[in-house]
């Protein structure tokens, strides 16, 4: 298969050399034991507790397998035995020297707390999505995770995209099975996602009875991507409490299937929105959960807009976590329905972004900056075919900035 590289490649290599362990997590099939294959150097043994007998010697007898895989090591699906971590602190704390272990793994959950309980200040987490637009067409990655800064759009060079390419490129996703056509069966390739992440992921990390009801769930929660968090409303679609459902969300987030954007707060505003939004990390399993089934069918169906968005969140999200930097991302809504679809909140400065499906801007689409006082720099992200400046400090930004 040929190799894509990844973008976080130069950051996890910094990453490496400057902690003892690396934990590279993030969801299933997005290419992190390949990635780490890639980097890992001559003289670093991997095992997988995929295996099961491997896996169980490392939950029955975590000392003896620490002893016989003695760093560098890559640890691969770690989340299988959490207790392996308190042997690996001690052997860390005895060798006192960085890149010693390099672990994987697919769940948030219970594994981040043992992460944080067992190697506070000697590990580097480090998230990684499907491959982003960029990959997929081996284009370097940005300098820097922004879209705006003070001074404008950043890497501003951008090719033009057609409307083709941009729901072929939705509706494909980012696994790289998939990108790279080991995987030449769309539909075939997400049902037997599906099933393997109900059946294993979902089973591990809640004790959830009905799968049937919460594979019902997960596709209700794709038909709302980009929209406002409605708790109640989910719960009668799906016919369980809200309780319920904000626990299921959690299993979605531990998972990396979904991503909640936070609202924008201001004290000096007291009618804002506070509920969230949800977004699918992945927008051809969301296609794929919502039976959009061709891309032609996604680019003339209901779901194009809210698809589009899902993408460039997405995207965005890719660019931060590619620079191993949290991402800054909300977005503002208020009572009187004014609506900017993403804010990005620095320390200094607030940069509104509108994403719209369009080509040819319009002057109605940033009316609602105007609720942000003082902002740097906004943008919206559409399907124009240069950068330009359609009123002071806003920025046309195709799509192919991303």
């Amino acid at each position: 298969m040929d190799y894509y590289s990844r973008h976080i490649e130069a950051a996890l290599r910094r990453a490496v050399e400057s902690f003892p362990v690396v934990l590279l997590t993030g969801p299933r099939q997005v290419g992190k034991t390949t990635l780490l294959e890639h980097l890992r150097e001559e003289g670093r043994r991997y095992v997988t507790l995929d295996d099961i007998v491997v896996r169980s010697q490392a939950r029955e007898d975590p000392a003896l397998f620490i002893r016989q895989y003695p760093p560098p090591v890559l640890i691969d699906e770690i989340q299988y035995a959490p207790d392996l971590l308190s042997y690996v602190k001690m052997e860390v704390d005895r060798r006192k020297q960085n890149n010693l272990y390099w672990l994987t793994g697919s769940q948030q959950f219970h594994l981040m707390a043992n992460v944080t309980e067992s190697l506070a200040g000697r590990v580097a987490i480090v998230n990684l999505l499907g491959m982003s637009w960029r990959e997929k067409e081996k284009l370097p990655g940005p300098d820097a995770p922004a879209l705006l800064d003070a001074a404008g759009p950043t890497g501003a060079a951008v090719r033009q995209g057609t409307p083709e390419e941009l729901f072929g490129t939705i509706w494909q996703g980012g696994f790289p099975a998939l990108v790279s056509g080991v995987s030449g069966d769309w539909e075939l390739y997400y049902r037997s996602y599906l099933q393997t992440y109900v059946q294993r992921d979902v089973r591990d990390l809640k004790n959830i009875g009905d799968l049937e009801q919460f594979t019902r769930f997960l596709r209700s929660c794709a038909a709302r991507t980009s929209q406002v968090l409605n708790l109640s409303d989910l719960a009668d679609d799906v016919d369980v409490s809200v309780k319920t459902i904000k626990s299921w969300l959690s299993v979605l987030e531990a998972s990396y299937q979904i991503y909640i954007l936070r609202p924008h707060f201001d004290n000096r505003l007291k009618r804002l929105i506070k509920a969230p939004k949800l977004y699918f990390l992945d927008t051809g399993f969301c296609c794929y959960l919502t039976g959009w089934l061709q891309p032609e069918a996604l680019q003339h169906g209901a779901m194009a807009g809210p698809m589009f968005e899902t993408f460039v969140i997405g995207e965005l999200l890719k660019r931060y976590w590619n620079h191993l930097k949290e991402a800054p991302l909300r977005y503002y809504r208020d009572r009187e329905k004014r609506e900017i679809d993403l804010l990005v909140e620095t320390e200094r400065e607030i940069y509104p972004i509108e994403v719209k499906l369009g080509a040819t801007p319009r002057s109605e689409w940033i009316d609602a900056f105007g609720c942000i006082r003082g902002y740097a720099r906004g943008g919206v992200v559409c399907q124009a075919d240069s950068i330009r400046e359609i009123r002071n400090r806003v920025h046309v930004l195709p799509w192919t900035v991303l």
